[in-house]
This record gives C-alpha cells, structure tokens and sequence, in this order.
C-alpha cells in the first residue's frame, strides 16, 4: 500500500555534520559532531545569537549546496520512491527552493514535493500533506510531530537530540536502521 513519507532534510537527508566544517573555519574551532549536544550552537560560537543569524543566513545557501549526503539515503529513498511518495518537509527558507533542488538533482534524489516552511514547526506541512510517517533529526520537531499527527516518527540519533521520546518516535542510527524499522511497520 503506498505511503506518503514526510522527510526533513538538513541532518537526515544530509549529513549531521554538514555545518561543521563552515563552522570550523569561521569561528576557529576544532569541533566534530560529538561536540554539539544541544540543536542551538550559539554557547559553540562565542558570539550573540543575532550575530549567528546573521552569519548563517550569508552562508546557508553555500551550506546546503555542498551537504553531503547522509551514509545509506540515497539508496533507501530511490528504493522507497518506487513505491511511496517521498515530500520533504524543512525548516529552510522558501529562497532556497531553488539551490535545494538543484542539489536533490545533482545528487540523484527523486522526490514527489519538496516544501521549505521557514520554520521548524512542521506539524501543519505535515497535517497538509497528510503524510503518514516522517522522518527528523530534531528532537522537540520529532516530538511534536507524533503527538500532534498520531503518526510513527523515525528520529535519526545525534549527539544534540538525546531527550527522551515518547512511543511513536522511533530512534535510529541510520537509514540502515530506518529501513528495516519502516519495513516491518508496513507489513
């Protein structure tokens, strides 16, 4: 039975470490993922949360365009694209449309609707999309998104989301894992 997967993007479809080289070189620091516990990286930086915004929103658009991708993404969402409608949902803003599907193209990712809400509160896409399970790195979006949807949400593990979940967030360490995990669920 085809299912609609709603998929975040930055730390799930990409990388987690995506950001950490800019911010090496930016901020002069020596970080790796393990350093970032916690989802706001201004206490890392040194500098005022304004600042940061300011900052990130130079260098988003040379972030995004070179995110990797996460270990194991391409090949599970072209497996599950054969058979679901894939509509990634992220918090990046609608001026981005454009470096954002460039990069799905050039790194061969099919999807049916890419949504940039500005946002991280993603319940409403989620609700409008009627999607049937999403897929996050962010801990309270994980969070939210199961207790307002009643949908299985797979959190992908990281060192900055490691809150408790409730049942219906469905920690994982990769998409290896997600994979066997939304497999089984669709049985």
């Amino acid at each position: 039975m085809k299912k609609r997967f709603g998929i975040d993007i930055d730390g799930t479809v990409t990388c987690p470490t995506s950001m950490i080289p800019f911010l090496n070189k930016a901020f002069n620091l020596h970080i790796t993922l393990e350093d970032i516990k916690e989802y706001d990286l201004t206490p890392l930086v040194d500098i005022s949360k304004e600042e940061f915004a300011q900052w990130f929103r130079e260098n988003e658009p040379f972030i995004y365009r070179d995110s990797p991708l996460a270990d194991g993404a391409k090949e599970i969402l072209t497996k599950w694209k054969q058979t679901h409608e894939l509509y990634f949902i992220s918090a990046r803003g609608s001026h981005l449309q454009q470096i954002t599907e460039e990069w799905f193209l050039e790194n061969t990712l099919e999807f049916d609707h890419i949504e940039l809400i500005g946002t991280h509160d993603k319940i409403a896409a989620a609700k409008n999309f009627k999607v049937d399970i999403f897929f996050e790195d962010k801990h309270d979006n994980a969070v939210m998104i199961h207790e307002a949807c009643q949908i299985p949400v797979i959190l992908f593990d990281t060192p900055y989301n490691q809150d408790p979940i409730p049942n219906g967030v469905i920690r994982v360490n990769n998409w290896q894992e997600a994979y066997k995990w939304v497999e089984n669920w669709l049985k």
